[in-house]
């Protein structure tokens, strides 16, 4: 298989770690994305390294026995360690603070603490067998102030933190789960909800496995998924993922279905809000995209792969070490291995090689494998890093060898005037508001941002349409339908058409010669009027006559004065046309004289310069009876100019009568 077919990869820098061995621990804070290494109890050492941790931070602990849980909490101010299952261990990191380690022990009697978690930089939350219990830590006082507990039965526990939120796995069966939402301090009960269980068990044994369950954010909602290995219909074979929504307010609902069709051992992953599920037997993995259409029964809709099962990309583990013993070949990482842990959202762990990669999606191979361009788009408008690639997708489209039917190009569009609109309109409102003055009345008014979904007319001109125009073999029928396509669509979805659009147009036109078409574009308003498309039409008088009309009658539509209609022809360069419109409405014997011969030596062609010096010599012979200029016109250098190119021979004498 080609680098093109691969459509995940792992991270091309991961953080590389100790090795998991009897004498090294390895430990992983899902909250700081932190893996610590503790060697002996951390008597001999704790390095603890994170993703974006420039160097790694190490210390060393007494042996008070063997270390069940360590992270750091938010901010790595304060270090927690749970060694026992009664009590937690805490050491502050903060610059002149005691380094005394302080202990708490849970409140509830006879309880085992399962573990903690950090909800904030002071704020930590014990859950244990039987129950929850919130505590601020006071770093400088050395101890713990409980804010809120609650008793309840607890198997296991899961945390998300993106969304602080900390699911208890409760009841005989383990599947009815109560999730509990942490913020500045306070400990807020969601409701609980009950996961289907595949069929009713025989036995009143534990049956939903902590190994089922992740908790993630798509599209920004919280989602609990559930690897279901065997549907709860007999007929559908295979294993499927159930997604939860869990939200703030109200009640859980599931809303989607994964579909796997195979059954075996399974890993999930959320990468760039895409469902990757890993299958250990084959060795391959598929992702879901619950944005995208699927089959719905009215309260639950049904996902399919997006795209055909794929290997993670082969990965070669870098040798560390000098450079002189560097010249080894790197070698071949295994993927899929036993060894693999895999966490929340993309994190995928090998404590028996020492490195954590992030998963991460390749969007460009992903082009070739999904055939139906409108799906495609649909797809790829939700990612992050999106807009060359949809780029790319608009120039592949339009090529000779991959050329799409009209209809599938105005979908495209279509798709991309929707996205462009939608942030047009935030912004717009957004605008609206603050003039308005609401934005210190309401905080939460932000400006919208401006993701890569958001092709605008400026990326098509310069990254699809200008070369596509451009193309010799492209018959030129095609690339006008093209190009009207995409104004049609801008039309529809009521954005304006920038100017330059409509000049490619012309341009496009003119190179063909097609000027009955062009006539009828301007005749029945498809090309909008502006005043750039006015000057243009100016500049092609000498083509096709009747285009200095169609200007003029375009500027006089726009309401522009007839001196902003020479500003705008002489600022591009259009001196002689300039000219022939002032003259044409009579003004030529009051203008400037010197803003017309600074305009023609600015086009840096001589012969304009001298028609329009003839020009300005024979009105002030008809005048004043003489050609020369008078000083209060400052054309004194441009005289000069004129008779160092021409010589004096050239100037127009007095004719006496």
């Amino acid at each position: 298989m080609g680098e093109e077919d691969y459509y995940l990869e792992l991270c091309e820098r991961p953080v590389h770690f100790e090795k998991a061995t009897p004498v090294n621990c390895v430990f992983f804070d899902e909250a700081n994305k932190q893996v610590f290494a503790v060697r002996s109890g951390g008597a001999t050492g704790v390095v603890v390294k994170g993703p974006d941790d420039r160097s790694p931070i190490s210390f060393r602990m007494e042996d008070k026995g063997e270390v069940k849980c360590i992270k750091f909490s938010l901010e790595n101010k304060i270090l927690a360690v749970q060694r026992t299952s009664k009590t937690v261990d805490f050491s502050n990191f903060i610059p002149d603070s005691s380094q005394l380690e302080y202990t708490q022990e849970c409140k509830t009697k006879n309880a085992n603490i399962l573990g903690f978690c950090w909800t904030s930089s002071t704020e930590i939350v014990f859950i244990t067998d039987q129950g929850i219990e919130f505590y601020q830590v006071l770093p400088e006082k050395r101890n713990l102030k409980l804010l809120k507990s609650q008793n309840i039965n607890v198997n296991w526990y899961m945390y998300c933190p993106e969304s602080a939120v900390i699911l208890l796995s409760t009841t005989v069966l383990g599947n009815v789960l109560q999730p509990f939402y942490f913020r500045a301090g306070t400990m807020s009960k969601l409701p609980k909800f009950e996961i289907e269980l595949p069929a009713a068990p025989k036995s009143t044994k534990l049956n939903l496995s902590e190994r089922d369950i992740a908790m993630a954010t798509i599209y920004g909602q919280l989602y609990v998924l559930f690897l279901r290995h065997h549907s709860r219909t007999s007929n559908s074979a295979g294993a499927e993922v159930v997604l939860y929504h869990l939200p703030r307010e109200g009640a859980c609902k599931k809303t989607h279905i994964l579909k796997l069709s195979r059954t075996g051992k399974f890993a999930l992953n959320v990468v760039d809000n895409l469902v990757v599920v890993h299958h250990q037997d084959t060795e391959t993995s598929v992702i879901f995209d619950i944005k995208l259409r699927g089959e719905s029964d009215g309260t639950v809709t049904f996902h399919h792969p997006v795209l055909p099962a794929r290997s993670i990309q082969p990965y070669q583990i870098p040798m560390a070490g000098p450079a002189s013993v560097t010249s080894q070949s790197p070698v071949p990482c295994k993927l899929y291995s036993s060894s693999w842990i895999v966490f929340q959202p993309d994190i995928i762990i090998s404590a028996s090689q020492g490195y954590l990669w992030n998963l991460q999606v390749k969007l460009q191979p992903i082009v070739n494998l999904l055939p139906d361009k409108g799906r495609l788009m649909d797809f790829l408008l939700q990612r992050k890093e999106c807009k060359l690639v949809i780029l790319s997708v608009c120039s592949q489209m339009l090529s000779e060898a991959d050329r799409a039917a009209l209809p599938v190009i105005a979908t495209v569009f279509d798709k991309l005037s929707h996205e462009y609109k939608k942030y047009l309109d935030a912004e717009q409102s957004y605008m609206m508001a603050v003039e308005a003055g609401q934005s210190r009345s309401s905080p939460l008014l932000r400006r919208p941002a401006r993701t890569q979904a958001v092709v605008d007319q400026s990326d098509m001109y310069t990254h699809v349409l200008s070369a596509f125009t451009e193309k010799k073999e492209m018959p030129h029928k095609f690339v006008i339908a093209v190009l009207m396509e995409y104004i049609r669509s801008l039309n529809q979805f009521q954005i304006p058409v920038q100017h330059y659009l409509h000049e490619l147009v012309i341009k496009t036109l003119v190179q063909h010669n097609l000027f009955y078409m062009l006539h009828q574009f301007l005749q029945y308003h498809v090309l909008s009027d502006s005043k750039p498309l006015a000057c243009l039409l100016l500049s092609l008088e000498s083509f096709y006559p009747p285009a200095h009309q169609l200007s003029l009658d375009m500027l006089k539509r726009l309401s522009t004065a007839n001196d902003e209609i020479v500003e705008v022809l002489l600022s591009k360069h259009q001196v002689l046309a300039a000219l022939r419109f002032i003259r044409g409405i009579g003004g030529h014997d009051n203008i400037s004289a010197r803003k017309f011969l600074d305009a023609a030596k600015q086009t840096e062609d001589n012969m304009l310069f001298y028609t329009i010096f003839r020009f300005f010599e024979q009105r002030n012979q008809r005048l004043r009876g003489n050609p020369n200029f008078t000083p209060g016109e400052h054309c004194e250098e441009h005289v000069a100019f004129f008779k160092q190119v021409f010589g004096d021979q050239a100037l127009m004498r007095p004719t006496t009568f």
